[in-house]
C-alpha cells in the first residue's frame, strides 16, 4: 500500500446500533484503498465494549481472512461524549491520517481512496466527504428540505460540489492529518454529542477554525466523491426532532462563537442564511403554487428551522456569558508506535 497509512475511528455508545456498527466496520474492511486499522471507541458502556472485543478478537492483531485491516476495540479514556471518544481514537491511532466514520453509516468502496489522493498536497490538513441519508421509511419526508439535511447528519443543499476548499469538514465523514491535532489540539469536550442527550454538535467546526488559526497555511477540503450512507431512524423523520436539532445547533454555534469569535464562527452560516435558505423558501413556495407535494411544508420548515436555531443561539450566548456552559480543548499525545 503506497501513500500515508489511514486509521479509521468509529465511536459507538449503545448496543441498539449493533448491526449498524458491524456494517460500518465491514465497509471499512472492504475499502479499495485499505485502512491501516479500524479503531472502535466505546463510550462508557462496558457491556458493549466486551461484546465488540469478542466479536473482533481474531482481527485485533493481524489482517484476518478475506483482507481488510486490524480492528481494535477501545474504551473512551475521557469524559462521556463523542469529542472525548474521538480524542481517544486519535491518541491510539498509528496512521498518518485519521478518518472518522459514524457508527450508523457505511462507506462506499473508494471512500478512503479519495481521501488519500487529496493528501498528496502537503498543505492539506483535513478532507471531508459527502454523506447521503438513508431514510428508515424508504424515502425523504415530503416536508423535509434538503437545505436542512445537516439535521440528520448529512450533506445539505448549499455545500459546494466537487473537491473544494472549505472552512470546516463535517465530523461523521472526515479525515485529518495526525499533525493537525499536534498543532491545534483535539476535539473540544463539552460541545459534541453525548449519547441520547440533546444533540449538540459543531465540535468539528470549532476544531477546524482553531486549526486554521494554528496553521494559517492549512488547506481544508471537501471531496464529494468520498461518499458514505448514513442511516436516518424513523424518530428523526418527524418535525419534533427537526425542531429539537435546530435548537441544539443554535446552542452549539453559540459555543463555537465563544471559542473562536463570532466573525469566523458564523462566517459560513451567514452565507447559508442569506443565500441558500431564501432560495429554498422560494423553491418551496413555487412547488406549492404548482401543486407539487410538500412545497409549502418545506418552505415552512426552513422558516421554522431558522427561527428555532436563532432562538437556541440567543439562549446559548446568554448561558456562555453567565458561565453556565464550559468546555475544554485537550492536547492529544502521539500513539506509541510498535
Amino acid at each position: 500500500m503506497s501513500g500515508p497509512g489511514i486509521s479509521v475511528v468509529i465511536c459507538a455508545y449503545t448496543e441498539d446500533r449493533w448491526e449498524d456498527i458491524l456494517a460500518a466496520v465491514s465497509s471499512v474492511r472492504a475499502q479499495s484503498r485499505p485502512a491501516l486499522e479500524t479503531l472502535l471507541v466505546v463510550d462508557h458502556n462496558e457491556t458493549l465494549r466486551e461484546r465488540l472485543a469478542k466479536e473482533y478478537k481474531e482481527y485485533s492483531a493481524y489482517d484476518g481472512p478475506g483482507g481488510g485491516a486490524v480492528v481494535r476495540v477501545l474504551a473512551n479514556a475521557g469524559p462521556r461524549g463523542l469529542s472525548a471518544g474521538r480524542n481517544t481514537g486519535i491518541a491510539a491511532a498509528r496512521g498518518e491520517i485519521v478518518a472518522f466514520l459514524d457508527d450508523d453509516a457505511v462507506a462506499e468502496r473508494d471512500w478512503l481512496l479519495h481521501f488519500a489522493e487529496a493528501y498528496t498536497d502537503p498543505r492539506v490538513m483535513a478532507v471531508g466527504g459527502r454523506t447521503e441519508p438513508v431514510w428508515a421509511s424508504g424515502r425523504r419526508p415530503a416536508w423535509f428540505p434538503e437545505e436542512f439535511d445537516w439535521v440528520v447528519g448529512c450533506t445539505y443543499r448549499g455545500l459546494p460540489r466537487g473537491r473544494v476548499r472549505v472552512r470546516n469538514v463535517l465530523g461523521g465523514n472526515a479525515s485529518f492529518r495526525r499533525s493537525a491535532f499536534d498543532a491545534a489540539g483535539g476535539f473540544a469536550t463539552g460541545i459534541g454529542r453525548d449519547g441520547d442527550k440533546r444533540p449538540l454538535g459543531c465540535e468539528e467546526t470549532e476544531l477546524c477554525i482553531r486549526l486554521s488559526r494554528a496553521r494559517p497555511d492549512a488547506v481544508l477540503l471537501i471531496d464529494d466523491r468520498a461518499v458514505i450512507h448514513h442511516r436516518v431512524p424513523e424518530a428523526r423523520e418527524h418535525f419534533r426532532y427537526f425542531r429539537t436539532r435546530a435548537y441544539a445547533e443554535g446552542l452549539s454555534k453559540a459555543l463555537v462563537a465563544r471559542s473562536v469569535g463570532a466573525d469566523k464562527g458564523l462566517e459560513s452560516e451567514r452565507r447559508y442564511a442569506t443565500r441558500v435558505l431564501p432560495a429554498g423558501v422560494a423553491r418551496g413556495l413555487r412547488d406549492a403554487l404548482l401543486a407539487r407535494p410538500g412545497g409549502a411544508g418545506r418552505a415552512g420548515a426552513i422558516v421554522a428551522g431558522v427561527l428555532t436555531a436563532a432562538g437556541g443561539y440567543v439562549v446559548g450566548s446568554v448561558r456562555a456569558r453567565r458561565g453556565g456552559t464550559t468546555f475544554s480543548v485537550p492536547e492529544v499525545e502521539v500513539a506509541v508506535r510498535e
